[in-house]
């Protein structure tokens, strides 16, 4: 039997892969996050699935539900928000698994940060402007970020930041990066990107602040900081698209 790490996009039901409703359709159990989730994305489940809701369980009665299933002979479906590449707890799950002797697979997802991007219309690396994207998270009552990952190194290279799991703490964060970035910096937040509900906020450094405490958001929500954001942007042309470029037949 095998554990399915599946990666549940934004939570919208109509951007998971096709792999990933085959694997729900076809999965006994199935754990997920219901804090993130968009309930329709259950409906891929079949209709005598075992569905557990994990947001009020830590990891060890996790690991509880994964092992139950796999020594009944089920396969388990683990729908993981966005991609499972990033902070999905997937190397402490898969770690426990391995320890208990069950097999394991990740299917990849549509991660939060592109689904904000698309719904923005934005590409965020733009040609002479930016070309590097750096996706990290801030502390808070949180594990401890490394010491070398302060978000002043990464704003130093002034890529296009985006920032996860810190919604609560906007205000201090568009102070910090006024240094690096100006205090009309673009800033967009997305909010519950695909589901209903989503909600999209566009101001700069100096006011995004004000607008997400009206807005009273508290998770699920993204924020994307950088000279990409801009509308209208200006920037170069692509080589790779350029006329003048030699083309080899």
């Amino acid at each position: 039997m095998t554990v399915h790490f599946i990666g549940a996009g934004p939570g919208a039901a109509d951007l998971l892969t096709v792999r990933a409703v085959t694997l729900l359709g076809s999965s006994p159990v199935c754990l997920y996050a219901g804090t993130y989730l968009d309930p329709e994305v259950l409906a891929h489940c079949a209709p005598d699935a075992e569905l557990i809701d994990t947001q009020h369980l830590d990891l060890d009665q996790i690991t509880e539900h994964l092992v139950r299933a796999d020594r009944a002979g089920k396969d388990v479906a683990r729908l993981c928000s966005g991609d499972p590449s990033i902070y999905s707890a997937l190397t402490e799950q898969t770690r426990r698994l391995d320890k208990h002797g069950i097999a394991w697979d990740v299917t990849p997802g549509v991660p939060a940060y592109a689904a904000a991007a698309a719904l923005l219309g934005t590409e965020l690396t733009v040609p002479e402007v930016v070309q590097s994207v750096v996706l990290t998270r801030t502390q808070a009552r949180s594990t401890a970020m490394p010491g070398t990952e302060a978000l002043a190194n990464f704003a130093a290279t002034g890529a296009t930041l985006v920032l996860h799991l810190a919604i609560t703490r906007i205000r201090a964060l568009a102070a910090e990066l006024v240094a690096d970035y100006g205090s009309d910096c673009p800033v967009a937040v997305v909010y519950r990107a695909s589901q209903p509900g989503q909600l999209i906020l566009r101001g700069t450094l100096a006011g995004i602040a004000d607008q997400v405490e009206a807005a009273e958001l508290r998770q699920a929500a993204i924020i994307l900081v950088g000279k990409a954001l801009a509308d209208p942007v200006s920037c170069a042309e692509s080589h790779l698209y350029d006329p003048a470029r030699a083309r080899h037949r």
